[in-house]
């Protein structure tokens, strides 16, 4: 029997300009959104990723968007039967019982950020592309645009170079030229593509003076300095000393309701700060964090990360969907279905005005108070950066080499 394939592509692309709002009111409304969760149901599987992401390249850069890797399995079970089904839950640490919840989530974070207005450049989306000579089930068809609001593609995949073009243009227009080239190998095995993006672009609320740059060292190792454009500005942030795993916290807001973390570990002690991530420190340096006049110096950079997570999910419990055990007769009635690649893509940049950061999963699938003093706090040396909207966390990593 010929072997078919499946590509399946999740894209997320970080980056928006909100409209403006007080900082009494964001703090208001952060406070309003704790509780939620950074991640539904997924509170340990996102820092377990990050461990293992992180011990696969120690020493080196790290980044991810943990909605875009949750995203992707979330959708891709609505293709599964019972036990593949399962599976990819309990990895997500999520049940049965909890499934249809989980999609709501998703499918109200879609509506809520369609209805923002005033300028926002803030978008989500999902589209289907499918071969019509394959039989796709009605169900996943339905349950993708109702849950994803999925766009629908009936595309010819005989014809490669077209189908690539047309789906690379697509998440062209839809991440603003952010990611571009997306997909580079397609072949006659393929029969669908799955695409979810996310845009979303995001200025300082008070802006770095570029003035203000200059060239500094940055501490790789003890023994490793390089030259890295220095960001400063003095100004109140809201800020963490967390003794507990020996780190500083500074949050930095966005115009809007989001704001990156900048984790700053004490000195050797990175090992035991990523060690002590979990859902209830981000929502303890969220909800803590009081501001304080700093003087702060922050690296201009620009870093990329790029993952097999076929060879990483495995070691968190999601393993069936990548072998001959893989059910997900819930896509198609052709037998012998299975995941055979998942690809995760991500770049983020950081500089004087904001940030843009941009990330993609593919999945391939185959048949078979008072100011106190001015505190001087210099991320010059290796540190964690996380990116949350409105208490969902987006982006987190660990910057070894600025660029």
């Amino acid at each position: 029997m010929k072997l078919f394939t499946v590509l399946c592509l999740l894209l997320f692309n970080l980056g928006v300009a909100f409209r403006h709002r007080s900082r009494s009111q964001e703090e208001k409304d952060k406070k309003s959104s704790v509780g939620a969760g950074l991640t539904p149901g997924s509170k340990d599987f996102v820092f377990n990723l990050y461990m293992a992401l992180a011990s696969e390249a120690p020493d080196q850069n790290v980044f991810f968007s943990p909605m875009s890797v949750i995203m992707s399995l979330s959708m891709l079970s609505l293709g599964t039967g019972p036990s593949t089904k399962t599976q990819i839950l309990k990895g997500l640490g999520l049940s049965l019982q909890q499934e249809d919840n989980f999609h709501k989530f998703y499918q109200g974070l879609m509506k809520r950020f369609s209805q923002l207005t005033d300028g926002h450049q803030l978008s989500l989306g999902s589209a289907l592309f499918t071969d019509p000579a394959v039989r796709i089930q009605h169900s996943f068809l339905s349950a993708m645009k109702t849950l994803y609001m999925a766009d629908t593609f009936s595309t010819n995949f005989k014809n490669l170079e077209m189908t690539k073009k047309q789906i690379n243009d697509y998440v062209a227009k839809k991440t603003k030229g952010n990611i571009v080239d997306l997909i580079k190998d397609l072949d006659s095995t393929h029969v669908m593509v799955l695409i979810n993006y996310i845009f979303f672009k995001a200025k300082w609320e008070t802006a770095f003076s570029d003035q203000n740059t200059h060239q500094k060292d940055f501490h790789v190792t003890p023994k490793k300095t390089i030259q890295v454009p220095m960001m400063n500005r003095e100004d109140e942030y809201y800020y963490v000393l967390d003794q507990s795993i020996s780190c500083t916290v500074v949050r930095i807001p966005y115009q809007g309701n989001a704001s990156a973390l900048f984790i700053l570990p004490s000195e050797g002690k990175m090992q035991q700060v990523e060690k002590g991530l979990s859902e209830r420190a981000l929502m303890n340096w969220l909800t803590t964090a009081r501001k304080r006049q700093l003087n702060l110096y922050l690296p201009k950079f620009s870093i990329e990360g790029t993952y097999q997570l076929e060879k990483i999910l495995p070691k968190l419990g999601i393993k069936d969907i990548f072998t001959i055990h893989a059910d997900l007769s819930g896509i198609t009635d052709y037998p012998n279905i299975k995941l055979s690649e998942m690809l995760h893509k991500s770049v983020v940049k950081v500089d004087e005005s904001g940030t843009i950061a941009a990330a993609a999963t593919g999945e391939l699938f185959t048949f078979r108070s008072a100011r106190p003093l001015t505190l001087k706090i210099e991320f010059n040396k290796p540190f964690l950066l996380a990116i949350e909207e409105n208490s969902n966390l987006l982006f987190l990593g660990r910057v070894v080499q600025p660029r």
